[in-house]
Formats: C-alpha cells, structure tokens, sequence
C-alpha cells in the first residue's frame, strides 16, 4: 500500500472512532463528586425532570446541569432525576449516568418520537423541531402517578442555589409556576393571522398574558392530568399546523395554554436569554438582580462558544459544571 493511501486509511479510521457514540457519551464524562445530605434534611424528595438527548452536543448541557443542582442543593441526595430520553439509546444514556454520578437517584423513560412528530411545525431555528423538544407536554403521562410535582429544566442552565427553595413554592392553585416577563411585547410571539383570527385573538381575552419560559417550571402533575393540558397543548399544536399562527417552536402552544394563569416565580430562577436570539447567538449580560439559575436559551451554547475558543464572558460561569473529559488526538507520552 503507497504511504499516502496508508496515511489517509489510518486518519479515517481515526475519525470514524472518535465519531462514534461510545467515545462521545459515557468514556467522555468524568465521574462527579459524591454530595451528600446536611444534618437537617427530612426524607421528602424533589422531583426534576430533564432530556437527555444522546445524539447532540445537548447531553453534555444536560449533565453539566444536573451537577449544578447537586453541588448547589443543601440535601442533594433528596434529588430524583426524571430523564426522558429515545428508547434506542437508553444503554448508552444509563451508562452514562452512572459513570459520571454513582449515587444518582433517577428513573430513566422512554420518549416515542412518534407521538409528537407529526404535530411538528418548522420553526426558526431546526433544533427547536426535535421531538424531544416537546417532552415537556407528556410528563404527566410519562411520569408515576405517584409523582404529584415536577420542576422541569432544560439542557442549556445551571442551577446557583438550593433548588429546594424554587421547589418549595406555593403554585395557589394553578398548574404551572415559571418567572413571567410582562414588559415583553407578547404580540410578537404570534403571527399577524392569529391576531387578525377573532377566534384565535380570542385566547387571550379577559387575561393579562405574560411572556414565560418553558425551560424552568414548576408543574402541579395532578392537576395538568385532571384537566387534559397534553390534549390542549397538542389541540394548539394542531391549529399551527393548519394556519400556522406562531413561528417559534414549543413555547407559543405554552403561551396559549397558560398565559395569564401562571403562578409568578422570581426572576431569579431564570437568567435566560444568555444564549442570545436564536438567529445569531450573540452575547448578552445578565438582566439586573440576584441570580438563582442561569439558563442559556437562545442559538448561542456555552460548550460551542467555549470549544471554538470564541466564549462569551459569562459562559465562564458554565465552564466549571462540565463534566465532558477533553481528550487530545495524540499523546505525548
């Protein structure tokens, strides 16, 4: 074989391993601390969903954000996980898991793509159109019925207190609590046909709708079954497909569903849009006041931007959570 043709055989085959799941998942992630619970934690037990998405760069998000939450919990081994993932990868995924946290308590379930798929409509930006995306809306029958309460996170955050204070508050009888936004231009989020629509414009009548993030919830589980909000979600979802009356993703069928009725939050268990828009993910700073969660929504990853050696300041602040092992292609041992 020419020296050429050897070389080129030797650097695919290099690119071929190190594309593979097995060395972008589990033998990629460092083991995390052990935390253990303070003299004065009772029994009961927090209850946090995420995705985890073994496919994307959003596992490492994911991971990165379920050790914030430990290191930062006064009784970390009350946390129970909730990951709902693609059956397909669930050995990877529970590898991965125990790999980097031994003690985890958690549950791992099985997302159907194929319950959401169709339901989809494109949005702005293609990562807004996976299915896991939408997970959030079937929580409720995913879930034990036995789990009454949720917080739900998403990948892109980390968590900078003691989640038990967010998980403490009292929703007052509504389904959801999130921090709302108010100042924010809600007309925005809909399209021109919607608002022209005396049905659709409707939705919001005798409400005082506020813009919220779904990446950070509180969810009364019970009731959200009770009262069939997956069927409302999906009915919104379903509208979209036919008149398309939004153009961004999962949020707007959320806005439609509960703004107006959703519990306030303080802000600052959502610093969000740390990510920048989501069509060039800019850097932004943090919005005024104290901060509990720092959520990175928008097309800007802290992972990209700090791999490309191109971060934004605050994307230091994620940098200590991450658990991924950056391992060079040669050795110089």
């Amino acid at each position: 074989m020419p020296p050429v043709t050897h070389i080129t055989t030797i650097l695919l085959l290099l690119l071929l391993i190190l594309d593979s799941p097995a060395t972008t998942a589990a033998g990629k992630f460092r083991e995390a601390p052990a935390f253990r619970n303070g003299k004065n934690c009772s029994n009961s037990t927090i209850h946090i969903a995420l995705t985890l998405d073994y496919s994307s760069p959003y596992l490492r998000g994911s991971i990165a954000a379920v050790l914030s939450v430990l290191q930062h919990a006064t009784c970390p081994e009350n946390m129970f996980f909730h990951f709902l993932a693609i059956h397909h990868h669930f050995n990877n995924l529970n590898k991965t898991i125990t790999t980097s946290f031994p003690y985890l308590n958690y549950n791992l379930y099985h997302f159907n793509p194929t319950l959401v798929r169709h339901l989809i409509s494109s949005s702005i930006r293609r990562a807004l159109d996976q299915p896991l995306n939408y997970a959030r809306i079937y929580l409720a029958n995913l879930l034990s019925i036995a789990v009454n309460r949720i917080i739900y996170l998403d990948s892109d955050l980390i968590v900078v207190d003691d989640v038990a204070k967010l998980w403490n508050i009292e929703l007052e009888g509504r389904v959801l609590g999130a921090p709302e936004y108010c100042h924010a231009n809600f007309t925005h989020y809909f399209t021109h046909k919607f608002w022209l629509h005396p049905t659709f414009s409707n939705t919001f009548e005798n409400k005082r709708p506020c813009y919220f993030n779904t990446g950070v919830m509180v969810i009364d589980l019970q009731k959200w079954r009770n009262d069939g909000y997956t069927y409302k979600l999906e009915h919104w979802m379903r509208v979209q497909k036919r008149y398309r009356i939004y153009e961004l993703g999962s949020l707007p069928p959320f806005l439609l569903v509960f703004a107006g009725n959703v519990k306030q939050v303080e802000h600052r268990w959502n610093q969000h849009g740390l990510g920048g828009d989501n069509l060039e993910g800019q850097c932004r700073d943090l919005h005024p006041g104290p901060v509990s969660l720092l959520h990175w929504s928008g097309k800007g990853k802290p992972w990209l931007r700090l791999d490309s050696k191109k971060p934004c300041p605050l994307d230091s602040l994620w940098a200590p959570y991450d658990l991924f092992r950056q391992e060079a292609l040669f050795s110089d041992s």
